[in-house]
Protein backbone atom coordinates (compact mmCIF):
# COMPACT_ATOMS: atom_id res chain seq x y z
CA UNK A 1 0.00 0.00 0.00
CA UNK A 2 1.49 3.60 -0.97
CA UNK A 3 1.22 6.85 0.14
CA UNK A 4 1.94 9.86 -2.36
CA UNK A 5 1.84 13.59 -1.86
CA UNK A 6 1.31 15.73 -4.92
CA UNK A 7 4.20 17.60 -6.22
CA UNK A 8 4.70 21.11 -7.41
CA UNK A 9 7.09 21.99 -10.36
CA UNK A 10 9.86 22.30 -8.49
CA UNK A 11 8.71 18.67 -7.14
CA UNK A 12 7.34 19.62 -3.73
CA UNK A 13 3.66 19.88 -2.83
CA UNK A 14 2.10 23.54 -3.01
CA UNK A 15 1.44 25.53 -0.14
CA UNK A 16 -1.24 27.91 -0.99
CA UNK A 17 0.08 30.54 1.22
CA UNK A 18 2.99 31.16 3.69
CA UNK A 19 1.93 29.50 6.90
CA UNK A 20 4.22 30.33 10.25
CA UNK A 21 5.22 26.73 11.53
CA UNK A 22 6.53 26.45 15.06
CA UNK A 23 8.83 23.38 15.22
CA UNK A 24 10.07 21.68 18.59
CA UNK A 25 12.80 18.62 18.76
CA UNK A 26 14.10 20.76 15.82
CA UNK A 27 17.59 19.73 16.58
CA UNK A 28 16.39 15.75 16.79
CA UNK A 29 17.43 13.38 13.82
CA UNK A 30 13.94 13.64 12.09
CA UNK A 31 13.65 17.21 13.31
CA UNK A 32 16.64 18.61 11.50
CA UNK A 33 15.31 16.37 8.50
CA UNK A 34 11.84 18.36 8.74
CA UNK A 35 12.95 22.04 9.17
CA UNK A 36 14.96 21.46 5.77
CA UNK A 37 11.95 20.10 4.21
CA UNK A 38 9.15 22.94 5.29
CA UNK A 39 12.05 25.82 4.63
CA UNK A 40 12.79 23.96 0.95
CA UNK A 41 8.61 24.48 0.64
CA UNK A 42 8.06 28.02 1.37
CA UNK A 43 7.11 28.02 4.77
CA UNK A 44 8.02 30.33 7.51
CA UNK A 45 9.82 27.84 10.01
CA UNK A 46 10.73 28.98 13.64
CA UNK A 47 13.16 26.27 14.71
CA UNK A 48 12.68 26.18 19.20
CA UNK A 49 16.02 24.52 20.57
CA UNK A 50 18.63 23.99 23.59
CA UNK A 51 21.15 26.35 23.88
CA UNK A 52 23.35 22.94 23.41
CA UNK A 53 21.35 19.82 21.94
CA UNK A 54 22.76 16.60 20.44
CA UNK A 55 24.64 13.61 21.96
CA UNK A 56 26.20 14.30 24.52
CA UNK A 57 25.30 18.26 24.48
CA UNK A 58 28.00 18.35 21.89
CA UNK A 59 26.12 20.81 19.24
CA UNK A 60 26.55 24.15 20.14
CA UNK A 61 24.44 27.03 19.16
CA UNK A 62 25.91 28.19 16.41
CA UNK A 63 26.45 25.07 14.57
CA UNK A 64 22.18 24.42 15.53
CA UNK A 65 21.45 27.69 13.22
CA UNK A 66 24.09 26.71 10.24
CA UNK A 67 22.35 23.15 10.59
CA UNK A 68 18.42 24.73 10.44
CA UNK A 69 19.14 27.67 8.19
CA UNK A 70 16.37 29.16 6.51
CA UNK A 71 14.43 28.90 9.44
CA UNK A 72 14.63 31.22 12.24
CA UNK A 73 16.43 29.75 15.75
CA UNK A 74 15.11 30.79 19.11
CA UNK A 75 16.46 28.91 22.45
CA UNK A 76 15.18 27.94 25.40
CA UNK A 77 13.65 24.94 27.58
CA UNK A 78 10.54 22.64 26.28
CA UNK A 79 10.01 21.08 29.80
CA UNK A 80 9.44 24.69 30.56
CA UNK A 81 6.20 26.25 29.50
CA UNK A 82 7.26 29.69 30.13
CA UNK A 83 10.34 29.63 28.23
CA UNK A 84 8.38 28.07 25.57
CA UNK A 85 5.97 30.98 25.47
CA UNK A 86 8.79 33.66 26.70
CA UNK A 87 12.07 32.78 24.36
CA UNK A 88 9.56 30.79 21.58
CA UNK A 89 6.70 31.77 20.43
CA UNK A 90 7.29 35.20 22.23
CA UNK A 91 3.54 36.23 21.92
CA UNK A 92 3.48 36.00 17.90
CA UNK A 93 0.77 33.64 16.35
CA UNK A 94 1.26 31.05 14.29
CA UNK A 95 -0.73 28.79 11.89
CA UNK A 96 1.10 24.94 12.79
CA UNK A 97 2.89 23.51 15.39
CA UNK A 98 5.00 20.38 14.32
CA UNK A 99 6.92 18.32 17.41
CA UNK A 100 9.59 16.07 16.35
CA UNK A 101 10.02 15.53 20.30
CA UNK A 102 11.13 12.27 21.65
CA UNK A 103 13.42 10.89 24.50
CA UNK A 104 16.51 10.32 24.51
CA UNK A 105 16.74 6.83 25.55
CA UNK A 106 13.38 5.63 26.48
CA UNK A 107 13.82 5.82 30.59
CA UNK A 108 11.05 6.00 32.82
CA UNK A 109 11.77 9.76 34.06
CA UNK A 110 12.69 11.34 30.45
CA UNK A 111 9.64 9.17 28.72
CA UNK A 112 7.78 11.44 31.15
CA UNK A 113 8.80 14.45 30.81
CA UNK A 114 9.77 14.80 26.92
CA UNK A 115 7.14 12.59 25.48
CA UNK A 116 4.40 13.53 27.50
CA UNK A 117 4.93 16.52 29.38
CA UNK A 118 6.92 18.32 27.09
CA UNK A 119 5.27 17.80 23.82
CA UNK A 120 2.15 18.82 26.37
CA UNK A 121 3.67 21.86 26.57
CA UNK A 122 4.43 22.41 22.94
CA UNK A 123 0.10 21.74 22.39
CA UNK A 124 -0.70 24.22 25.26
CA UNK A 125 1.62 26.91 23.61
CA UNK A 126 0.40 26.14 20.41
CA UNK A 127 -3.42 26.54 21.15
CA UNK A 128 -2.09 30.05 23.04
CA UNK A 129 -0.50 31.54 19.56
CA UNK A 130 -3.49 30.59 17.49
CA UNK A 131 -2.64 27.34 15.96
CA UNK A 132 -5.32 25.51 14.54
CA UNK A 133 -3.02 22.66 13.21
CA UNK A 134 -0.64 20.48 15.46
CA UNK A 135 1.85 17.67 13.69
CA UNK A 136 3.09 14.83 15.54
CA UNK A 137 6.18 12.43 15.06
CA UNK A 138 5.27 9.77 17.23
CA UNK A 139 6.25 5.87 16.48
CA UNK A 140 4.18 2.57 15.10
CA UNK A 141 5.57 0.56 18.85
CA UNK A 142 2.69 2.79 20.80
CA UNK A 143 0.30 0.04 19.31
CA UNK A 144 1.45 -2.10 21.71
CA UNK A 145 2.29 -0.45 24.60
CA UNK A 146 4.22 -2.65 27.21
CA UNK A 147 6.66 0.45 27.64
CA UNK A 148 7.03 3.61 29.73
CA UNK A 149 7.74 5.83 26.58
CA UNK A 150 4.87 4.56 25.14
CA UNK A 151 2.14 4.91 27.57
CA UNK A 152 3.64 8.77 27.68
CA UNK A 153 3.16 8.66 23.85
CA UNK A 154 -0.21 7.37 23.95
CA UNK A 155 -1.41 9.91 26.74
CA UNK A 156 -0.66 12.38 24.59
CA UNK A 157 -2.11 10.96 21.52
CA UNK A 158 -5.01 11.12 23.07
CA UNK A 159 -4.72 14.68 24.50
CA UNK A 160 -4.19 16.06 21.06
CA UNK A 161 -6.99 13.89 19.70
CA UNK A 162 -9.46 15.98 21.73
CA UNK A 163 -7.30 19.01 21.96
CA UNK A 164 -10.06 20.66 18.85
CA UNK A 165 -6.79 21.22 16.58
CA UNK A 166 -6.62 19.40 13.17
CA UNK A 167 -3.93 16.64 14.23
CA UNK A 168 -1.76 14.46 12.57
CA UNK A 169 -0.25 11.34 13.95
CA UNK A 170 2.88 10.12 12.30
CA UNK A 171 3.89 6.84 13.72
CA UNK A 172 6.76 5.67 11.74
CA UNK A 173 8.22 1.77 11.42
CA UNK A 174 12.11 1.89 12.03
CA UNK A 175 14.36 4.59 11.18
CA UNK A 176 17.71 3.69 8.98
CA UNK A 177 19.49 4.98 12.10
CA UNK A 178 17.79 2.32 14.27
CA UNK A 179 19.49 -0.41 12.38
CA UNK A 180 22.91 0.97 11.67
CA UNK A 181 24.65 0.12 14.75
CA UNK A 182 26.52 -2.90 13.21
CA UNK A 183 27.73 -1.39 10.17
CA UNK A 184 31.25 -0.50 11.27
CA UNK A 185 31.56 -4.02 13.59
CA UNK A 186 30.95 -6.08 10.46
CA UNK A 187 33.07 -3.89 8.09
CA UNK A 188 35.75 -4.44 10.51
CA UNK A 189 35.08 -8.15 10.37
CA UNK A 190 32.99 -9.13 13.04
CA UNK A 191 30.07 -10.82 12.87
CA UNK A 192 26.09 -9.79 12.53
CA UNK A 193 24.84 -10.10 15.79
CA UNK A 194 21.38 -10.87 16.13
CA UNK A 195 18.74 -12.61 18.57
CA UNK A 196 17.72 -16.22 17.71
CA UNK A 197 17.71 -17.07 13.99
CA UNK A 198 17.44 -13.08 12.93
CA UNK A 199 14.05 -13.71 11.90
CA UNK A 200 11.57 -12.78 15.24
CA UNK A 201 11.19 -9.21 13.90
CA UNK A 202 11.22 -7.54 10.68
CA UNK A 203 10.33 -3.61 9.48
CA UNK A 204 10.09 -1.50 6.72
CA UNK A 205 12.63 1.31 7.03
CA UNK A 206 12.36 4.70 6.38
CA UNK A 207 14.87 7.48 5.84
CA UNK A 208 14.72 10.58 7.49
CA UNK A 209 14.59 12.57 4.32
CA UNK A 210 11.67 10.51 3.08
CA UNK A 211 9.86 10.91 6.76
CA UNK A 212 10.29 14.51 6.59
CA UNK A 213 8.90 14.56 3.49
CA UNK A 214 6.00 12.98 4.62
CA UNK A 215 5.39 14.73 7.88
CA UNK A 216 5.82 17.90 5.78
CA UNK A 217 2.19 16.55 3.22
CA UNK A 218 0.51 16.51 6.32
CA UNK A 219 0.23 20.58 6.82
CA UNK A 220 -2.05 20.46 3.03
CA UNK A 221 -3.33 16.80 2.40
CA UNK A 222 -6.65 16.76 3.73
CA UNK A 223 -6.17 13.05 3.73
CA UNK A 224 -2.94 13.04 5.92
CA UNK A 225 -5.41 15.08 8.48
CA UNK A 226 -7.08 14.21 11.74
CA UNK A 227 -5.43 10.66 11.15
CA UNK A 228 -3.33 8.13 12.74
CA UNK A 229 -0.88 7.64 10.26
CA UNK A 230 1.51 4.76 10.43
CA UNK A 231 4.44 4.68 7.75
CA UNK A 232 7.58 3.05 6.08
CA UNK A 233 9.89 3.18 3.74
CA UNK A 234 9.69 1.45 0.17
CA UNK A 235 9.98 -1.83 -0.51
CA UNK A 236 9.35 -5.04 1.12
CA UNK A 237 9.46 -5.70 4.75
CA UNK A 238 13.00 -6.68 5.95
CA UNK A 239 14.15 -9.22 8.72
CA UNK A 240 17.12 -8.60 11.10
CA UNK A 241 19.10 -11.70 9.37
CA UNK A 242 18.30 -10.10 5.64
CA UNK A 243 19.64 -7.07 6.99
CA UNK A 244 22.63 -8.58 7.79
CA UNK A 245 23.02 -10.56 4.41
CA UNK A 246 22.63 -7.40 2.91
CA UNK A 247 25.98 -6.00 4.64
CA UNK A 248 28.07 -9.00 3.85
CA UNK A 249 26.68 -8.80 0.07
CA UNK A 250 27.38 -5.41 0.00
CA UNK A 251 30.89 -5.81 1.31
CA UNK A 252 31.47 -9.15 -0.93
CA UNK A 253 31.64 -11.28 1.82
CA UNK A 254 30.33 -14.67 3.25
CA UNK A 255 27.70 -14.18 6.00
CA UNK A 256 29.19 -14.23 9.60
CA UNK A 257 26.47 -14.20 12.08
CA UNK A 258 26.65 -14.52 15.86
CA UNK A 259 22.94 -16.07 17.13
CA UNK A 260 22.15 -14.58 21.09
CA UNK A 261 19.31 -16.37 22.46
CA UNK A 262 16.49 -13.76 23.35
CA UNK A 263 15.65 -15.78 26.88
CA UNK A 264 18.64 -13.54 28.18
CA UNK A 265 15.92 -11.21 28.85
CA UNK A 266 14.02 -13.65 30.99
CA UNK A 267 16.67 -13.66 33.21
CA UNK A 268 18.40 -10.15 33.42
CA UNK A 269 14.59 -8.36 33.25
CA UNK A 270 13.00 -9.95 36.53
CA UNK A 271 16.27 -9.42 37.90
CA UNK A 272 16.80 -6.02 38.01
CA UNK A 273 13.41 -5.41 38.51
CA UNK A 274 13.40 -7.20 41.99
CA UNK A 275 16.92 -5.32 42.55
CA UNK A 276 15.04 -2.33 41.41
CA UNK A 277 12.87 -2.43 44.86
CA UNK A 278 15.94 -1.92 47.43
CA UNK A 279 17.85 -0.10 44.54
CA UNK A 280 15.73 2.72 43.13
CA UNK A 281 17.84 3.65 40.55
CA UNK A 282 18.00 0.33 39.20
CA UNK A 283 14.78 0.98 37.94
CA UNK A 284 15.74 2.53 34.91
CA UNK A 285 17.85 -0.40 33.77
CA UNK A 286 15.22 -2.83 34.26
CA UNK A 287 13.64 -0.31 31.56
CA UNK A 288 16.10 -0.51 29.40
CA UNK A 289 16.07 -4.18 29.55
CA UNK A 290 12.61 -4.51 28.83
CA UNK A 291 13.29 -1.80 25.47
CA UNK A 292 15.60 -4.41 24.42
CA UNK A 293 13.17 -7.25 24.22
CA UNK A 294 10.85 -5.49 23.15
CA UNK A 295 12.91 -4.31 19.74
CA UNK A 296 14.04 -7.97 19.56
CA UNK A 297 10.86 -9.47 19.67
CA UNK A 298 8.15 -7.41 18.12
CA UNK A 299 8.23 -6.38 14.68
CA UNK A 300 7.82 -2.36 13.79
CA UNK A 301 4.83 -2.79 11.42
CA UNK A 302 1.21 -2.39 11.88
CA UNK A 303 -0.55 -4.61 13.91
CA UNK A 304 -3.82 -6.47 12.98
CA UNK A 305 -5.93 -5.78 15.80
CA UNK A 306 -8.03 -8.99 14.71
CA UNK A 307 -5.39 -11.32 14.21
CA UNK A 308 -2.78 -9.84 17.04
CA UNK A 309 -0.24 -10.22 14.47
CA UNK A 310 1.88 -7.82 12.38
CA UNK A 311 0.95 -7.41 8.76
CA UNK A 312 3.67 -5.66 6.64
CA UNK A 313 1.45 -5.73 3.30
CA UNK A 314 -0.79 -3.28 5.65
CA UNK A 315 1.86 -1.28 6.60
CA UNK A 316 2.13 1.79 3.71
CA UNK A 317 5.02 2.47 2.12
CA UNK A 318 6.89 5.96 1.23
CA UNK A 319 9.31 7.46 -0.47
CA UNK A 320 12.55 6.77 -2.27
CA UNK A 321 15.27 5.91 -0.31
CA UNK A 322 16.22 2.35 0.21
CA UNK A 323 17.98 0.64 3.10
CA UNK A 324 20.49 -1.12 0.40
CA UNK A 325 21.27 2.58 -0.97
CA UNK A 326 21.49 3.70 2.90
CA UNK A 327 23.80 0.49 3.53
CA UNK A 328 26.08 0.85 0.56
CA UNK A 329 26.70 4.90 1.36
CA UNK A 330 27.68 4.62 4.93
CA UNK A 331 30.00 1.57 4.04
CA UNK A 332 31.87 3.70 1.78
CA UNK A 333 31.52 7.04 4.13
CA UNK A 334 31.21 6.34 7.13
CA UNK A 335 27.71 6.93 9.53
CA UNK A 336 28.32 10.97 10.37
CA UNK A 337 25.18 12.01 11.38
CA UNK A 338 23.86 8.58 12.60
CA UNK A 339 25.32 8.17 16.02
CA UNK A 340 22.73 6.62 18.25
CA UNK A 341 24.13 7.40 21.71
CA UNK A 342 21.69 6.27 24.46
CA UNK A 343 19.92 4.37 21.93
CA UNK A 344 22.62 2.12 20.59
CA UNK A 345 22.91 -1.70 21.54
CA UNK A 346 25.60 -3.43 20.42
Amino acid sequence: MSTASTPSLSGNPVAHRQKRIFVVGATGYIGKFVVRELVSRGYDVVSFARERSGIDAATTADKTRNELKGSEVRFGDVCDQASLKRNGTRDEQFDVVVSCLTSRNGGIKDSWAIDYQATRNALDVAMVAGAKQFVLLSAICVQKPLLEFQRAKLKFEKELMASGLTWSIVRPTAFFKSIAGQVEAVKGGKPYVMFGNGELTSCKPISEADLARFMADCLEDLDKQNRILPIGGPGKAITARQQGEMLFELLGREPKFKKVPIQIFDVIIPVLTMLSKLFPKLAEKAEFARIGKYYCSESMLVLNPATGKYDADATPSYGTDTLRDFYRRVLKEGLAGQELGAHSMF
